[in-house]
């Protein structure tokens, strides 16, 4: 319900679902996003406070924002008909419920205007980290097209008659690069096998950084031999990448908002709805190092910089000389949650079997598609493991609303992994995640593959009596 003004501890944050103008690669661009009062896009709070926004809606046309990574109880979530109605034009709505735990997290529209760049960060700082010396720089990734989002999805439904169709809207597999095979369930090393595994579907026009191409990336000023803290936050509505921090080592901190035990590297995996914090320290001289964002199965990238003062910025080509590869599961299971869950038996465990092809551009969850599904049912109090197994050929990012789960195994060998509320499923991998029952409601539960979602691969997790 509408929480009356009077009831509010503080002024809330204002949050104006807008049109706006961005520049793609020399070219004007229509679309929208999520402004403040004061003309920024998204907002940054601390966990010591409530979350208190008012949703205000000057589009012409009905949305409603979900708050990505938070917790609200049910009612506040933002997904359209669960149970709120979308915002009608003109309309506003006031949120507030407590934050508690802090995290880089993001706001967006759970409807196609997703595609159109209604989406922005949502920070909540610990209070703890106040006075460290650090800089924080936040980056939401996400795939552009000048078509409208109805012309993509018409684009995959009405052209995937045939296998044959569906790889030529994408290049091939591999989007472009034949693939010789994919791992086989338990190997990330590359063992090979018959069938090809397809990775991109749409080909995008662009691929954005802070909403800028690499023929105008941002450049963060930084000093010599300080610490960074990247919050980079996969926004994409269908594409995946790999993050190269280039010759700087990374330190991955968090994902989804989550800490965890610090893992070094320079290139690490970031599915759609994804968060990952990565801490650098800048070395000490002048100079400019930029942060990529590779597309998955693709030589496509884009990015940012990072530059002190007398560095020097060389121009970046939006294009790679070499494809990557398709996301694995190497760094999930390298990773160990630093706040695990308690441990305890599961009191229900949950087989979910993720499905769906190309041809027929039809997505599903235990073979149903949403408004077939049958709900997850879970009991206030349960721990509930839900072991997802993907028997399609593509990756799908599994999120989960209103609860964030522990990783707890793959392909059937238990680990403490990380706690997220999003989690990455290669093709003919399963991997079994744990949360417990603490927020009753009707949760959304689907494919974060914006596509996959809107053709069917979405259910729900509904609290019993």
């Amino acid at each position: 319900m509408i929480i009356p003004r009077a009831a509010w501890a503080a002024t809330p944050e204002i949050i104006r679902a807008e049109t706006r103008v961005i520049d793609v690669a020399g070219r004007a661009a229509k679309v929208f996003g999520l402004i403040r009062s004061d003309g920024t896009h998204g907002l940054t709070i601390s966990a010591a406070d409530d979350f208190q926004a008012r949703l205000e809606n000057a589009l012409a046309a009905p949305t409603l924002i979900h708050w990505h990574g938070l917790m609200p109880p049910f009612g506040q979530d933002g997904v359209p008909d669960l149970p709120q109605p979308l915002l009608k034009p003109g309309k506003a709505y006031d949120y507030n419920f407590p934050v508690a735990t802090p995290g880089t997290h993001w706001m967006h529209a759970h409807t196609l205007q997703e595609q159109q760049l209604l989406a922005a960060p949502l920070i909540v700082t610990d209070p703890a980290d106040k006075g460290r010396d650090e800089q924080p720089v936040v980056v939401l990734l996400h795939d552009f097209s000048f078509k409208t989002p109805e012309e993509l999805l018409a684009d995959l439904t009405g052209s995937a008659n045939s296998a044959a169709a569906a790889h030529s809207m994408s290049g091939h597999s591999m989007s472009g690069t034949d693939m010789p095979g994919m791992s086989m369930a338990g190997d990330d090393q590359g063992t090979s096998m018959a069938m090809p595994m397809d990775v991109n579907d749409i080909e995008y026009d662009a691929y954005l950084a802070n909403d800028r191409t690499l023929d105008d990336p941002q450049v963060f000023a930084v000093e010599r031999n300080g610490q960074v803290r990247l919050r980079l936050i996969n926004g994409a509505t269908a594409t995946a990448f790999w993050i190269d921090t280039g010759s700087i080592e990374g330190e991955a901190i968090a994902v989804d908002g989550d800490p965890i035990v610090p893992l070094r590297g320079h290139r690490f995996p970031l599915a759609m709805g994804q968060r990952i914090d990565i801490r650098l320290r800048i070395p000490n001289e002048a100079g400019a190092w930029p942060i990529l964002a590779l597309r998955e199965g693709s030589i496509e990238r884009t990015g940012f910089v990072l530059a002190t003062r007398g560095g020097a910025v060389k121009r970046i080509a939006p294009v790679g000389d070499q494809a990557t590869p398709a996301l694995d599961l190497i760094f999930e299971s390298s990773l160990v949650a630093a706040k695990p869950l308690a441990v305890t038996p599961a009191d229900r465990n949950q087989p979910i079997e993720i499905g769906g092809t190309m041809q027929g551009y039809s997505w599903t969850l235990n073979g149903k598609t949403w408004g077939n599904h049958q709900p997850i049912p879970v009991r206030k109090g349960e721990r509930i493991e839900l072991m997802l197994r993907n028997a399609s050929m593509m990756g799908h990012p599994m999120h989960l609303h209103g609860h964030h789960f522990q990783v707890v195994a793959i392909d059937g060998r238990r680990f403490a992994g990380a706690v997220r509320d999003t989690v990455w499923v290669p093709p003919m991998r399963e991997v079994t995640v744990a949360f417990d029952a603490a927020n009753p409601g009707t949760w959304a539960f689907h494919c974060h593959h914006l596509y996959h979602m809107t053709t069917g691969m979405m259910t729900v997790v509904e609290y019993t009596a």
